[in-house]
């Protein structure tokens, strides 16, 4: 049978259909300086295509998406290119099974199967028979070497990996269809509905959170309004390195995150939001304000721009879609510390809040109605700990503000999601 070869700068989620197809000879251009670009898979006669492969190799990610005849997306497999140029790793992989033709494309009760591999070996297989929510059976995948890792071809050798899927056993012929109209040249902005190659978590309008008068919601309270920020005292780091991390959960290899910073003194403060709600079991309405983030300030320079803290072990590379990196608590516990002093400033924070010593020298307790909860300090080198609660367990991301110049002015932990902006009252929104 045939099977036809498109290629196309992009590919329309919505349409399902490409965004400005291309030549082969294009495509292979733009496989060679790592532009990103797509290849449609398709059966004559058949609307829905048979798969859709989506390369960007300066994203060092080569995706997969398999469809069956109704356009539903039944495979996602998301491979990676590391170290070794000749090898893709295949990160990232979800299997949908649909209980028949009319059930809609990733519909929360379809079955699915999740893979989740690691280079070192580490990988986790979750299955969830009754879709999301319905519960989850997790293992470890046990595969094979060349089970985790894929053969890279050459551009126009990759076979069609979804051959067997779609019960295509008998020879093919892969014919390079013709490409159209010819494509505006340069990239330009693809539609909101193109696939882009995947990134992970992005800070959100963090500086908005620290402006008052500044109108938010959490998705359950529908109108919040940023207050003052309030400044809860200051923290020493002599030795010029920060450490945010999760003080309960410390087994030796120190912190988390550690961000550089000039040695010093730098305030501490929290953005808080006022809003009313209707508390059902008082019958009432109730007007409150509560935190929503927790800030290192190292100037009062404005940040022009956020990144994500990185830890020694992650590896960009191998991030999905939104994916967050940060620091674990098991006690819905954060910190900011003095990173060459952590070692004895955690000691102690164990020693009076875990074992409860009483008259412990350089440990306190802070009862000033903040997020803030212990402080500690190291007599020796003058460095200290001051321990904050979160809203739960899990991992949580470290937002690095920097100015124009680069220069770190600010660390902010968001003690839950990133609220919304909501629009100004004359129509604009905040961050306008």
């Amino acid at each position: 049978m045939v099977v036809e070869v498109g290629y196309a700068q992009a590919w329309d989620l919505e349409a399902r259909a490409p965004w400005r197809p291309i030549s082969a000879g294009e495509a292979r251009e733009r496989d060679v300086t790592g532009l990103p670009y797509v290849v449609v898979y398709r059966e004559p006669g058949r609307e829905a295509p048979l798969e859709v492969r989506l390369v960007s190799w300066r994203d060092h990610y080569v995706g997969l998406w398999v469809y069956d005849a109704q356009g539903r997306r039944t495979y996602d497999l998301d491979m990676r290119l590391l170290d070794d140029p000749s090898r893709l790793l295949r990160r990232y992989t979800v299997g949908w099974h649909y209980t028949g033709p009319e059930m809609p494309e990733f519909d929360e009760k379809c079955p699915r199967i999740t893979v989740d591999l690691f280079p070192d070996g580490r990988g986790l297989r979750t299955e969830e028979p009754r879709g999301k929510g319905g519960g989850s059976h997790a293992t470890s995948p046990g595969l094979r070497d060349d089970e985790r890792w894929m053969d890279r071809p050459a551009f126009g050798q990759w076979p069609l990996l979804s051959a067997q899927v779609h019960g295509l056993m008998e020879p093919r012929d892969l014919v390079v269809a013709e490409s159209g109209e010819a494509a505006e040249s340069g990239d330009g902005d693809a539609p909101a509905t193109c696939w882009r190659p995947p990134r992970a978590a992005q800070p959100g309008p963090i500086n908005e959170l620290f402006r008052p008068g500044v109108r938010v919601t959490d998705g359950y309270h529908p109108e919040q309004t940023v207050v003052e920020p309030c400044r809860v005292g200051t923290l020493r780091v002599p030795s010029g390195l920060l450490a945010v991390s999760g003080p309960d959960i410390d087994k030796g290899d120190g912190p988390h995150i550690s961000v550089p910073v000039p040695p010093g003194e730098y305030v501490l403060d929290e953005a808080r939001v006022h809003y009313s709600y209707h508390c059902e079991w008082r019958n009432t309405e109730v007007t409150t304000t509560d935190p929503t983030a927790v800030r290192l300030l190292v100037s009062e320079t404005p940040a022009a721009t956020w990144e994500m803290a990185l830890g020694p072990d992650d590896d960009p590379r191998l991030f999905i879609e939104d994916q967050i990196a940060g620091f674990d608590t098991d006690g819905a516990t954060g910190c900011f510390a003095d990173a060459g002093a952590w070692e004895p400033l955690v000691a102690l924070f164990e020693r009076g809040l875990i074992q409860g010593e009483p008259d412990l020298d350089g440990y306190e307790d802070i009862d000033d109605g903040s997020m803030f909860l212990q402080r500690t300090r190291d007599e020796a080198s003058g460095g200290e700990l001051m321990a904050f609660a979160t809203t739960g367990d899990g991992t949580y991301p470290v937002w690095v503000g920097r100015s124009d110049a680069g220069e770190v002015v600010a660390v902010v932990v968001l003690v839950e999601g990133m609220p919304e902006l909501l629009p100004e009252r004359d129509g604009t929104t905040a961050d306008a």
